[in-house]
């Protein structure tokens, strides 16, 4: 059976992402269309490339993920170079090694552009804070004087995974002023709006795997200094928008995956870490399948 699906972003707490995608393999259920932010969006491409949920896990498990940091080099003593970068180039790795590894790693299914994937099949969230507006791609790169067809893929996943002055921005060009464009997540981090909308009858059903709690469900954030109140403003961006999108009507279409005690930018997570998550994902999901009706 055919339905649509939305991978919401969580760092890389996307291995519960792949752990849901094997239940969902198990259901007999395929995807017709998907949409993604960050991680999410990542786990989308490569579903949209034709890997099954045991070859996801596969690639990203014999990954060292710490490989994929490329921090710049520089002649100055590396603690003021650091945060240098952080201040001229906005991040503080460049994630070309990223971009590459996707990049490898779609071409072996032979997906470069998106012209290699069936239209529609395949939507990217991004965040251009250049013009305050999120992306949605490939739809909007014509807005940049892009043909959607003959963007890299690759290169997509990357803008929606630049985390804030984690990896450095990517740059559209527009015109005289290049756009800088970031974490999708800070705009959307679970687009389910683009497929499940009120008043509009879906074609197929619809499923959300968002790496949260259920609404009613999610802890408070406490507040005690600027370091936290810096992150609650982080999270409470990344989760308003959708927060207020999702509805009850939503939320029986939604296997909700919390992941709590894992950092989104945890690099150097364990094996038994990533066995641990991608086994959580794939219980959630079987939990949910259990009551859904679709």
């Amino acid at each position: 059976m055919y339905i649509d699906g939305v991978f919401s972003g969580g760092g890389i707490k996307g291995f519960a992402l792949v752990g849901a995608y094997k239940a969902i393999e198990n259901k007999g259920f395929r995807f017709k269309r998907m949409a993604g932010t960050s991680a999410g969006s990542i786990v989308a491409a490569l579903i949209a490339a034709g890997y099954t949920s045991d070859e996801i896990f596969e690639l990203v498990d014999e990954l060292e993920l710490e490989d994929l940091l490329d921090p710049r080099h520089a002649i100055a003593p590396f603690p003021v170079a650091r945060w240098l970068f952080l201040y001229w180039r906005l991040g503080l790795y460049k994630g070309n090694k990223f971009e590459q590894w996707l990049e490898s790693k779609l071409a072996d299914k032979g997906v470069k552009t998106f012209a290699d994937l069936e239209p529609q099949a395949l939507r990217i969230i991004a965040s251009d804070i250049t013009n305050g507006r999120m992306i949605v791609i490939p739809d909007d790169l014509r807005l940049y004087g892009i043909d959607p067809r003959y963007f890299s893929v690759a290169k997509a996943i990357r803008m929606s995974c630049s985390l804030p002055y984690f990896f450095e921005p990517v740059k559209l060009k527009n015109g005289h002023f290049p756009s800088v464009v970031v974490d999708g997540g800070v705009l959307s981090n679970f687009p389910m709006w683009l497929f499940d909308k009120e008043n509009v009858k879906k074609v197929r059903p619809v499923l959300g795997i968002k790496l949260s709690h259920h609404l009613n469900e999610r802890p408070k954030k406490k507040v005690r200094n600027a370091i936290e109140l810096f992150e609650a403003l982080f999270v409470t961006m990344k989760e308003a928008h959708d927060s207020r999108y999702i509805s009850r009507k939503h939320e029986k279409n939604i296997i909700f995956i919390p992941t709590d005690g894992i950092l989104t930018t945890e690099f150097d997570l364990s094996d038994e870490k990533k066995e641990q998550l991608f086994q959580l994902g794939y219980n959630k999901a079987n939990q949910f399948f259990s009551r859904w009706g679709y």
